[in-house]
């Protein structure tokens, strides 16, 4: 126990009993930091400030009672963990408070060396979870730059990738164009679900030839087909036992495939090829495809039972066309993470190439902005990137993107000046807004597809005096 020393662990001792606060408070104020209260009431609002590591809880407290403050509690701070404390041994009430979340129970009067070693476990439980978070937020900062992003888009998906990624084995279909990011999507569910430790394994089903592709998910046994490896082989699902398989491009499945599939999605059993013994693993299936399954499915190429069942949880994944204001964050993280990379001083754009990448239309999507900064930023001799230095030399002042509106006036003979036509549109725009929101700046912001943060704050710049 001698790690959990080294941090500050903050304990709260909640019991309307003096003596009891102060006597765990000097016996342990050397290791931890503790606060004392003499009411659920308190304890709550102090909880509600500064969350602690652990509580000490007592059940019997005027007022609220510690079993309605349990509950309370766990609403604000799920993963506080709560050691619950009673005069004596109420079986009803500790099966209840165990029910709630609480983590533990001791008994009064408290004996000092039983509920040391019941906060040690607990803070142990703590400092594991510390541990695992961290892992995860690491893994999660260093294979999530294509979903940085202030548009809606992004963070309406971030809040759904969370909820969805804390079941352990629910399938994910993941829908979206070439290049968008469905294999980090896809990650990031593995690397925040209860089953990250295990194995985040990937198939690309398009780069596999489909009579191969059966042997290559459920395995074989030695001599199962002509060419076959004398001592077998294990397939990805298996390989992938505990953790998550990722089944890029799963459209391009064959039928034969898919309904082995099914059976495996339905039922956790699977046959390796040329073997009658039956198998059982638990595996999550995270899928994802950028064709159009529902098309597939009338022309009987892809089994419909199979679209249901991989699609318990769809994620439809936004285009970078759909959400237009993340390309100069986007540019600028990878503009940095490639000067850093190749040893180069790059401080930042010209107006000029941040004005052709906001036009630009993004058939490749984020992966292609990706390519685009990492061979501008290689080949860049100055200290900021320029048309020149990105490609964008084709892409003219004014010109509206394949994918985008049309309507536009052309662009005449002389040319135009972009910054005052952008000035003006978006003034047009923030004011139809808010006169369509009668004032409502968070109904105004999803009118244009902004949050509220950055709503209010280009408000600020366009309409200074609104």
């Amino acid at each position: 126990m001698q790690s959990m020393m080294t941090i500050d662990y903050k304990i709260f001792i909640v019991d309307d009993e003096e003596t009891i606060r102060e006597g765990i408070t000097l016996a342990l104020s050397d290791r931890y930091t503790l606060t004392g209260f003499a009411d659920a009431e308190s304890a709550i609002k102090g909880v509600t400030a500064d969350a602690p590591d652990l509580i000490l809880l007592d059940i019997g407290l005027p007022g609220m009672d510690g079993v309605e403050a349990l509950g309370r509690i766990k609403e604000i701070h799920p993963d506080v963990l709560v050691i619950m404390i009673t005069a004596y041994e109420d079986i009803n009430s500790v099966i209840t408070c165990m029910k709630k979340g609480a983590y533990d129970y001791i008994i009064k009067p408290i004996h000092m060396e039983g509920l040391e070693n019941t906060i040690e476990n607990a803070l142990e439980t703590i400092r594991l979870r510390k541990e695992v978070r961290a892992l995860q937020e690491r893994q999660l900062t260093e294979n999530m730059p294509c979903f940085i992003g202030e548009s809606n888009a992004i963070h309406d998906i971030m809040e759904f990738i969370t909820m969805v990624a804390k079941s352990p084995d629910t399938p994910v279909l993941i829908l979206g164009e070439t290049g968008t990011g469905k294999e980090l999507i896809a990650s990031t569910i593995h690397y925040r679900s209860p089953n990250f430790k295990g194995p985040f394994v990937t198939v690309n089903c398009a780069a596999i030839h489909k009579e191969l592709i059966e042997s290559e998910l459920f395995g074989y046994e030695k001599g199962a087909f002509s060419g076959a490896s004398t001592t077998g082989k294990t397939g990805l699902i298996e390989a992938a036992e505990g953790g998550t398989l990722f089944l890029d491009e799963v459209g391009d499945m064959g039928l034969d495939t898919q309904a082995k599939l099914l059976r495996f999605l339905e039922e956790g059993e699977f046959y390796k090829v040329g073997s009658t013994v039956k198998r059982k693993v638990k595996t999550r299936i995270v899928s994802a495809t950028n064709r159009d399954l529902d098309k597939m499915i009338t022309e009987e190429t892809f089994r419909k039972d199979l679209f249901f069942r991989l699609g318990v949880i769809k994620i439809n994944v936004p285009s970078l066309n759909e959400r237009r204001e993340d390309t100069l964050i986007l540019a600028r993280n990878f503009m940095h993470t490639f000067a850093e990379k190749f040893g180069k001083t790059i401080t930042g754009m010209t107006e000029e190439a941040e004005d052709r990448l906001l036009i630009y239309s993004w058939s490749g999507n984020v992966r292609e902005l990706k390519n685009m900064m990492e061979r501008g930023v290689l080949t860049a001799r100055g200290e900021k990137l320029t048309v020149e230095d990105l490609g964008l030399e084709d892409v003219r002042r004014g010109e509206i993107m394949e994918s985008g509106p049309t309507g536009f006036a052309p662009l005449p003979p002389t040319g135009i000046d972009i910054q005052e036509v952008r000035t003006a549109m978006e003034t047009f725009y923030f004011k139809e807004a808010l006169k369509m929101a009668k004032g409502n700046e968070s109904k105004a912001a999803r009118l244009l597809n902004l949050n509220h943060h950055t709503f209010r704050y280009q408000r600020k710049k366009i309409l200074p005096d609104d």
